[in-house]
């Protein structure tokens, strides 16, 4: 999957951002400002240090910047600093997952990060178990507030991914 895809995966999460939390302008930036994210290493940190400042975060929100971590991981140039990044990534994705175990924007995100992580790291351990989840919700049609923009790109890019089976394969393309 190509680097735009993702950004506009990435973008699409966001909508779904804590409204509570962000005032419409404020997310209409952070919409924005994520697609450049990924390619600027100090744009990243500012809407890192900006979420990590709201209180009262929501699973949505740790999950966001859990997905952050992990995009200071791509911008590390020290190989110490990427695994200190991931390794936060994974935490902060692991505490999301816990407040909300039947997330599917969630689910996909923690998916999406260990997918794109090197498997010789060894950090890419709950592809299998998100993979099910994320097939589960297809299977019963149980999106939550996923808006249907997140629900056609999730399936397209679990597809893409080359990561499930024939099975879900099928279940998935019913979406996209």
């Amino acid at each position: 999957m190509s680097k735009i895809r993702f950004l506009i995966l990435l973008f699409t999460i966001s909508v779904n951002l804590c409204y509570a939390q962000l005032s419409p302008k404020e997310l209409s930036a952070l919409k924005n400002d994520l697609v450049k994210a990924v390619d600027d290493s100090k744009l990243t940190d500012s809407l890192f240090v900006k979420l990590n400042k709201l209180s009262g975060k929501t699973a949505l929100t740790t999950a966001y910047l859990g997905t952050l971590e992990a995009l200071k991981a791509k911008h590390a140039w020290s190989p110490y600093n990427k695994i200190k990044y991931v390794k936060a990534s994974q935490k902060a994705m692991q505490q999301a997952v816990n407040m909300d175990k039947e997330n599917l924007e969630i689910r996909f995100m923690r998916f999406s990060i260990e997918h794109f992580t090197p498997s010789f790291l060894g950090f890419s351990k709950n592809l299998s178990i998100d993979r099910k989840q994320i097939v589960k919700h297809y299977q019963h049609g149980n999106f939550g507030s996923a808006d249907q923009a997140l629900i056609k790109n999730v399936a397209k890019f679990m597809v893409e991914s080359k990561r499930c089976t024939p099975e879900e394969v099928k279940v998935l393309k019913k979406y996209v």
